[in-house]
């Protein structure tokens, strides 16, 4: 068996266990999954990540006036492994400490996570890894250069000379700069170190919204040290003017990858114009399989016949899980939903293009079914700290389980466990941003792979595992429009009609047809959008020169 390079994987976050909060959102739960199923399977891989001090914050609710406000506490984690190691990386004229700790604890042992807040430090170097996307401008380039610039460092440390750097989002370009400065000290010429770096380093672009694509004024990135010696005009060379991370990363390596089939297309028009870029390809995302998904559920939709007995037994072991869900929601919100009514669950970052109110668009639609007891909704999600139209999203929301508070409930303070127990426990999945705005979106995988039907627009990864009618539906028939309201005003209507027509009368009316699209759901899925084709798909596309 020809053997496989060895991978650096870096990435700001990683969604490893739920109460380690090294994460966001759906950046990190990608990269927890990929670290596990690395683990599991032996390949030779170690991530490079940061421990943060408070993460990326609690955000609670202010139930009196329907707000979101956020908390930070400190957090300890006494099973990461000191390995001794302290490398230094010079930020904002002083030489910043950084320490290196192994993570060896809930399956993962091959990911490093990288702490400023050591002894030595100054108080604003200590709280450089403070808070995951926190702050401002100069921050987040500090936090960057401890990715980027202290990753590599801490690599050489360790021993481990990886054959491919993998950067995870843009977040970790600054790694390339430190490849480039080592290979410079070593007599080579800008140009030729720009060359040869390329050759070394791979790169995943996520999102097709232009804000979440982070740029700085390059005289920000020379006076906090990021540039490592690099000059304006080189820099410009690498990412423009002002300086686009994704640009950036784009030019730095030889080949790059999209996280649908779609996004593929959607990446390739957005960089159009960006002269020397490397190839961006489509690697569809997909999830670790035994963090995600019922096994019992899998079992019974293997060996699925359509037979009465196989269907009492899917359905009950769905209906089990769904009562765990009803149960989680009532301890947490004090609501009992009813088990007999359908339930759709819709858990996104508050996004103004996922659209997590399109529902109610019209009330007049929407409140008989609420109020007759037909359907109830689970709501949950979290606005970036600093998003105020975020955060007016979950208000909106959070005024909505008012007029509705027996069908409709929000989960405050979004996680891993909070997205588990409803991926396991809704009857549909319901997704419906503006097309095609959604990159991949992996939540929907773990609904369909636990018998959770997906209700969705054809974007992210939807287009590719759709079968209407059989393992899901969808609506909106992959129509794209320039003008929102238009979008809202049709996505609605054919979000209605689908409900209305299909999946209503489904549940209802034809429990045989609905156990049967169950299992489909299942058996389409578990295979193509499981993590190990991913990674396969990483090294036979990716990290092997061919």
């Amino acid at each position: 068996m020809r053997k496989l390079p060895k991978v650096a994987y870096f990435c700001m976050e990683y969604a490893i266990e739920s109460n380690v909060k090294l994460y966001a959102g759906g950046l990190g739960i990608l990269a927890g999954d990929y670290m596990k199923e690395a683990c599991d399977n032996g390949y030779p891989v170690i991530g490079i990540g940061i421990k943060w001090k408070q993460g990326y914050g609690e955000q609670l609710i202010d139930k009196e006036n329907c707000r979101p406000y956020d908390a930070y506490v400190n957090r300890y984690y006494d099973f990461l492994k000191d390995t001794g190691i302290t490398v230094t990386v010079r930020i904002n004229q002083r030489d910043v400490k950084v320490k290196v700790w192994q993570y060896d604890a809930h399956g993962v042992n091959n990911l490093y996570l990288l702490d400023t807040d050591v002894d030595g430090n100054d108080g604003d170097a200590r709280w450089i890894t403070g808070q995951l996307y926190g702050w401002f401008g100069e921050e987040r380039v500090a936090q960057e250069m401890v990715l980027g610039i202290g990753g590599v460092r801490a690599l050489r440390a360790l021993g481990f000379e990886p054959d491919v750097y993998h950067f995870n989002e843009g977040h970790a370009l600054f790694a390339g700069f430190e490849l480039i400065r080592e290979k410079m000290a070593k007599g080579q010429s800008f140009e030729e170190a720009v060359e040869n770096t390329r050759k070394e380093v791979v790169f995943t672009t996520h999102t097709p919204v232009i804000q979440g694509n982070e740029s700085h004024p390059i005289e920000r990135l020379v006076y906090m040290g990021a540039n490592l010696g690099m000059t304006k005009k080189q820099l410009k060379a690498i990412g423009g003017s002002p300086f686009n991370m994704t640009v950036g990363a784009l030019r730095l390596s030889r080949l790059s990858n999209a996280v649908a089939q779609l996004h593929k297309e959607t990446a390739n028009k957005m960089w159009r114009k960006v002269r020397n870029r490397s190839e961006i390809i489509g690697i569809t995302n997909a999830i670790h399989i035994p963090t995600w998904v019922d096994s019992r559920m899998l079992e019974l939709a293997e060996k699925y016949d359509g037979s009465a007995k196989a269907r009492e037994e899917l359905w009950n072991r769905h209906m089990k899980n769904k009562r765990d869900l009803i149960d989680f929601v009532e301890k947490r919100t004090g609501v009992r939903l009813n088990p007999d009514a359908l339930l759709i669950g819709f858990s996104r970052r508050a996004a103004p293009y996922k659209r997590s109110n399109l529902i109610f668009t019209d009330r007049k639609f929407i409140e008989p079914l609420l109020k007759s007891g037909k359907l109830q909704i689970v709501f949950s999600g979290k606005a970036h700290p600093l998003d105020d139209v975020g955060k007016r999203i979950v208000s909106d929301i959070l005024e909505v389980t008012k007029l509705y508070p027996n069908s409709v409930v929000f989960l405050e303070n979004y996680d891993m466990e909070i997205g588990r127990a409803l991926t396991r426990g809704a009857d549909v999945w319901l997704n419906n941003p503006r097309r095609p705005m959604e990159a991949s979106g992996t939540s929907g995988m773990k609904a369909a792979m636990n018998g959770v039907l997906n209700v969705s627009i054809l974007d992210g990864w939807w287009p590719e595992a759709c079968r209407h009618g059989v393992n899901g539906w969808q609506f909106g028939d992959g129509r794209q429009f320039e003008d929102e309201a238009q979008c809202d005003a049709h996505d609605f209507e054919v979000l209605k009609n689908c409900l209305t027509r299909e999946v209503l009368p489904a549940y209802y009316q034809d429990r045989n047809k609905w156990i049967d699209m169950m299992a489909a759901s299942i058996n389409t899925t578990r295979d193509q959008f499981g993590m190990k084709r991913m990674l396969d798909e990483y090294y036979n596309r990716m990290y092997i020169v061919k």
